[in-house]
């Protein structure tokens, strides 16, 4: 990412329905800890250091077991080798027997303030290094990696050279040896629609019979449109423009290829004929970068042809994939469509070029999700589900998430990013630092070490974390005039050769091509960024599911109800439990306002006197129509003894799957009715909003008895009279029909005030001494004389059992 913030104004259209997404309560106190505290500078000096120390023990690791192989292996304290170890597939592609990791790590060694270090790895690259090597690699980490690598040290060292003290020697050998791979990778541009083969060998090219290349027929998207910075400076730097045409030509092909109804690009393309071969869309692999290096073209180029390209992709980001917090893959050709129910760790980097555009809120709260992660995790997953579950559990020390956390404190100011920057400093010293390096983590699960040390760890990680942790005047050059490639290369912003835009331009469009006040995009307040924060400091943390996309539900302010329920939504939690339930909405509208249910516990020694507040169910039973008179389980599974649960109110305890499915079972068996407690300990009705419990998606029509959900501490009520008394009678009614009620009708603590209820208990019936009130079949007398259906019911006397696969709470 670039180190100038670069902004625009936040006026590409949004959603008409924009539902913000809803973070985790127990997840976010930071008045609890140190997040939210200042940072004097002796505590930031100290944790650069750290971080230099860091740096030290895998930068010398590398230099010590490993050069001048690509990579080191830090388990096994020695170096990898092309060819000399098992083939690990697509991740071997990286490698060309070119000392990848050195090369890469050249201009972190001059923003760590390692000068001496610096010169010396120059003077080894130029002596050891070939470019000719018999290898088939990657075209897009080649370029990345090892011209990027190339084009950023020679950057640095032109930059040494020319003020005097360092480098003298220097006679742009680094920018040769650029040209070189560049014209060592042009061979890949050779086809019929201008889109890059994905692989080339070093030595033979594409097309060559020695090659072993030439006949993929597909490429990512990212591949092909992650071109333009490297091979534009390589052009402007050496006064050859065939490299910056091929690149631009294959970001024309995709700008063509892209969706028109919706502006969105697919993730594979067919490299001759440009048809889509994989149609999701997203933000994160195989996508990325293209998105990425489109704004980094325009600001490293000055030309407005990316800067508009940009605007309009993002527009359709921004309606279709980014819903704050989640990043979600949509069918580009019908992005109303989700394609998967998780997301991939590489679209960390999107809050850092948010912040670049200026769209701080979403960059908050995308970051602040992740952050979530992170912690739940000690480490981003490649991919976790929007519950926060682990889907891919490897983590290769991926810096996108150092990234993003840099951009939004250089844009905030709030000391809480540096939190979470030394957090995340702990992390790799507490989990991924072994004696020859840092390891790569297998399983975040476990915790598990695998022998990898990729090269961006030394280009990416440690850049950041430094940055992060340092002023401006503690560097060697001011980190302004450049911008940052994917890969954390320092290009110098000065290769534009644009001019200004005209006077007529800025008055049709104020902010299109230059930055609003930064104070009011940027203001350098700690408060600004917090304030967004802490407006989802008490979710619920779930997500609604409309027409097969997931939206986020905002805690506020939601469109019309109404309709939301005619497009027949369903909610997935995004919340740290393993477990796939309803969600809640904590502040409704006035459209929808969830009435309270009661479930009143009746039979001795209660005697109506405990009434706990419920929140009511979108379907099943109508209870403010019909009244309803419980042992938990989460009712996931095949129900084993239905005998027992047959005629009676279960209780079933929220989790490992919806309330539908629950629902559904528990009815086949017998149940007479439902109540959901809640598995999250602590929750009450006092402190947290009803909500009410939706379908799964599914038709629910067939659902008819009656469900209410129990918040933890009332559930807890409810648990403990049924182990001390076996069965208990209750009903299930809304509010205002509360049995022995007094005039106000208020609760507390459980307790209903007004007069003790006597049950006589007989062959069914219910007969209350203080008022008229029979049953009779399925209806009873109010004492307003106004008929009802009405029903009550004894708890279950045992849990009902599981089969011994299905895992209970």
């Amino acid at each position: 990412m670039g180190a100038k913030l670069f902004c625009w104004p936040q006026g590409s259209p949004g959603i008409a329905m924009m539902l913000r997404a809803l973070l985790l309560t127990g997840l976010l106190s930071w008045a609890n800890g140190q997040e939210g505290q200042a940072m004097l500078p002796e505590e930031k000096s100290k944790i650069r250091d750290q971080i230099v120390e860091m740096f030290d023990h895998a930068y010398g690791s590398y230099m010590k077991y490993a050069y001048p192989a690509d990579e080191l292996m830090p388990l096994s304290c020695r170096g990898r080798v092309r060819g000399l170890e098992p083939n690990r597939g697509d991740i071997d592609d990286s490698l060309g027997k070119f000392s990848l990791t050195l090369i890469d790590t050249l201009d972190t060694l001059v923003v760590l303030n390692k000068l001496d270090e610096f010169e010396d790895a120059v003077r080894r690259t130029l002596r050891d290094v070939r470019l000719d090597n018999d290898v088939v690699v990657s075209v897009f980490e080649t370029n990345i990696r090892v011209l990027g690598g190339l084009l950023g040290a020679h950057t640095m060292a032109d930059m040494l050279r020319q003020r005097g003290k360092r480098m003298q020697w220097y006679r742009d050998e680094l920018l040769h040896m650029a040209k070189e791979l560049g014209n060592r990778l042009l061979p890949a541009f050779n086809t019929t629609s201008g889109l890059p083969y994905p692989r080339v060998n070093l030595r033979y090219g594409v097309l060559n019979p020695l090659s072993r290349t030439g006949t993929e027929s597909d490429t990512c998207t990212a591949c092909a449109g992650t071109m333009i910075l490297e091979f534009a400076a390589l052009s402007r730097l050496s006064g050859e423009a065939v490299f910056e045409e091929n690149a631009r030509k294959a970001l024309d092909v995709l700008w063509e290829k892209r969706q028109r109804g919706s502006d969105l690009v697919g993730t594979v393309i067919n490299i001759h004929n440009g048809d889509w071969v994989r149609r999701d869309s997203g933000v994160g692999a195989g996508i990325d970068s293209y998105y990425e290096y489109l704004m980094k073209a325009y600001v490293l180029l000055g030309d407005n042809v990316y800067l508009e390209r940009f605007n309009t992709h993002y527009r359709a980001i921004m309606k279709y994939i980014s819903q704050p917090p989640l990043l979600l893959n949509v069918h580009m050709h019908n992005p109303t469509v989700s394609v998967r129910s998780w997301m991939d760790s590489l679209l960390a980097f999107f809050p850092g070029l948010q912040v670049l555009r200026g769209d701080l809120k979403p960059a908050i709260e995308t970051h602040e999700m992740l952050y979530q992660v992170t912690k739940q995790h000690k480490f981003l997953p490649e991919a976790f589900t929007t519950e926060f579950r682990v889907h891919w559990g490897q983590h290769p020390l991926r810096p996108e998430f150092a990234e993003s956390t840099y951009y939004l404190y250089k844009a905030t100011g709030d000391p809480y990013y540096l939190r979470v920057g030394q957090s995340i400093v702990e992390k790799l010293n507490a989990h991924a630092r072994v004696p020859c390096g840092f390891a790569a983590v297998q399983d975040v699960r476990t915790g598990a070490h695998e022998d990898r040390m990729d090269s961006f760890f030394l280009a990416e990680m440690f850049k950041y974390l430094y940055l992060l942790f340092s002023e401006k005047n503690q560097l060697h050059f001011d980190i302004d005039d450049y911008i940052f490639t994917t890969e954390a290369h320092l290009l110098p912003v000065s290769l534009s050769t644009s001019q200004p835009p005209s006077p007529t331009a800025l008055e049709e469009d104020l902010f299109t091509y230059s930055c609003p006040s930064t104070q009011t995009l940027f203001p350098n307040n700690p408060s600004f960024a917090k304030t967004i924060r802490d407006s989802y400091k008490y979710l619920t943390g779930y997500v609604c599911v409309c027409r097969g996309i997931e939206l986020p539900l905002h805690d506020h302010g939601m469109e019309p109800v109404e309709f939301l329920r005619n497009m027949g939504i369903s909610l997935t939690p995004l919340s740290v439990y393993r477990v796939k339930l309803v969600a809640e909405v904590t502040q409704t509208t006035e459209e929808e306002e969830v009435e309270p249910l009661l479930v009143q516990l009746i039979s001795p020694p209660f005697l109506g006197r405990t009434v706990l507040t419920a929140g009511p169910a979108k379907f099943g039973m109508d209870l403010t129509k019909q009244e309803h008179g419980t042992s938990p389980y989460t009712a996931c599974g095949p129900i084993e003894n239905a005998e027992d649960l047959s005629g009676h109110i279960a209780l079933a305890l929220r989790g490992d799957c919806m309330f539908a499915a629950k629902a559904h079972r528990l009815q086949e068996a017998g149940a007479i009715g439902v109540i959901f407690i809640d598995h999250r300990e602590g929750s009450n009705s006092a402190e947290t909003p009803l909500f009410q419990m939706v379908g799964d998606g599914g038709s629910t029509a067939d659902i008819t008895i009656p469900l209410v959900f129990l918040f933890s501490q009332e559930g807890a009520l409810l648990t403990s009279a049924l182990e001390d008394h076996s069965n208990v009678d209750v009903l299930m009614l809304p509010k205002e029909r509360r049995l022995g009620k007094t005039t106000e009708g208020e609760l507390e603590d459980g307790e209903a005030r007004g007069p003790t209820l006597q049950f006589v208990l007989e062959k069914g019936e219910v007969v209350l001494e203080e008022e008229e009130y029979k049953q009779q079949g399925d209806s009873c007398l109010t004492p307003g004389d106004d008929h009802m259906p009405c029903f009550y019911g004894q708890t279950a006397a045992s849990p009902p059992s599981h089969s011994s696969s299905t895992p209970s709470h």
